[in-house]
Formats: structure tokens, sequence, C-alpha cells
């Protein structure tokens, strides 16, 4: 893996660990913005305090050395959830600002994900 591609795979992944664990303890504790946004949403309330524990175990995964697969599936969890997000504020018809976080979420999902080094791949 060349400097270059370490660098950007380490920016992306921290930036990614920092907005998911930042969302992931304001959906844990159940923070009157956030509730107010998945109700919006069409959301129920139970699925906060979920979604939160989720992306915070997904962080861990992705940060953890080991466990390929583990970090497969919590790549995949961040972009399913945030591509979710998308999808959910465009259905509600939500100001195109409100797409910004999840967008940016799902490009370092991507990112990392790309250029992650090949001890943090699975072996198929």
């Amino acid at each position: 893996m060349t400097k270059r591609n370490k660098i950007i795979y380490w920016v992306a992944t921290l930036w990614l660990s920092l907005g998911m664990v930042s969302t992931g303890i304001v959906q844990l504790i159940k923070m009157k913005e956030e509730a107010e946004m998945f109700a919006h949403l069409g959301y129920p309330e139970y699925f906060l305090p979920l979604l939160g524990v989720w992306k915070l175990l997904g962080v861990i995964a992705i940060l953890l050395p080991k466990f390929p697969l583990v970090k497969e599936w919590a790549y995949a969890g961040f972009f399913f959830a945030m591509s979710g997000a998308v999808v959910s504020h465009l259905v509600v018809n939500d100001p195109l600002t409100e797409l910004f976080g999840p967008l940016l979420l799902v490009l370092l999902t991507v990112t990392s994900w790309y250029f992650r080094p090949a001890d943090r791949r699975p072996a198929f």
C-alpha cells in the first residue's frame, strides 16, 4: 500500500468514525432534535438507541485490527444506514441541505472501504 493510499484511508476512516460516534451518541441518548428528526422521517423512537449502538459497534469493528469479515459487515451497515438516510430525506421532501451529513458519511464509508489495507480485507 502506498503512503498516499494509507493517508487517504486513515483520514477517511477517522472522519467516518468521528461522524458515526457523534451521531451514534446523539441517537443513543435520544437527543430531542434527533428524536424530532426521526419522527419527521417516519421512524419509531425505539429505533434511535438501536441505531446508535450499532454505529458505535461498527466504529469499534472498523478501527480494531483483525476481524476483516466483521469490518465488511460494519461498512455495509454504515452504507445502508446512510444511504437510507439520504433516501428518507428525499422522500419527505426535505431541503437538500439535510442531505449533506448523510451524503458525506456515505462518501467517507466508500472511501475508507476502498482504500483499506490488505490486512483489513477478508480473504474470500
